[in-house]
């Protein structure tokens, strides 16, 4: 691909270039980095190991949390690395697979959410027949599913981004390889309109 050549990496900003504030940043990070990390860890195990809870919601809610780890795993540690180290330089290939990681869990997620609303419908709608439904053959199923969806929209999304041609400055105004952000730095007008609609819609999905 053209972009290869042209662009070895990019140099995320994040949201201040002043050190002082960057650190704050960094340890506000790392904070909610823990939190989350514990609570999801917390969420997994107990929904795992405690056989009463092992209905269809929980089963779905165990995959959410472990979607969640993915989700903060891909950019938060990162993030307060560069902070931490004053170095916001990520390589193309460091990118890709970021932005792949990120574009796969937010499809999964939306996938995964669509699941247990379905699952939520079947438990108040048709009650009688929700355990047959629902059976542990059917929540197997739909987290495949869910899956399967989140790996074809990452990869569709990703490979996407990265087709077209990247010139100009390398700077992403943000603490991770955004995607509206890396359109911005293409050099095909036309094409960058139309995936610049998307990406933000997409990305406004995600948040």
């Amino acid at each position: 691909m053209a972009n290869f050549t042209t662009m070895s990496g990019f140099l995320l900003m994040g949201f201040s270039g002043k050190p002082e504030i960057e650190m704050l940043f960094a340890a506000l990070f790392l904070v909610l980095y823990i939190v989350a990390l514990v609570g999801n860890i917390l969420i997994i195990t107990t929904t795992s190991m405690d056989h009463s809870l092992s209905s269809p919601m929980y089963f779905f809610l165990k995959h959410l949390s472990f979607l969640d780890l993915c989700y903060i795993c891909v950019m938060v540690p990162r993030s307060i690395c560069n902070y931490f180290m004053h170095n916001g330089y990520i390589s193309l290939w460091e990118c890709i697979l970021q932005c792949l990681a990120f574009t796969l869990c937010g499809c999964a997620e939306m996938a995964l959410l669509t699941v247990m609303s379905y699952d939520r419908y079947v438990a108040i709608c048709l009650p009688l027949r929700y355990e047959v439904i629902m059976d542990i053959s059917t929540c197997v199923h739909g987290v495949l599913a869910v899956w399967a969806s989140g790996i074809l929209g990452g990869v569709m999304h990703t490979a996407a981004t990265f087709s077209i041609h990247f010139c100009g400055a390398n700077i992403i105004h943000q603490f991770f390889c955004d995607v509206p952000q890396l359109l911005k730095l293409s050099c095909s007008n036309e094409y960058v309109d139309a995936m610049d609609y998307f990406a933000t819609y997409v990305d406004e999905m995600f948040k």
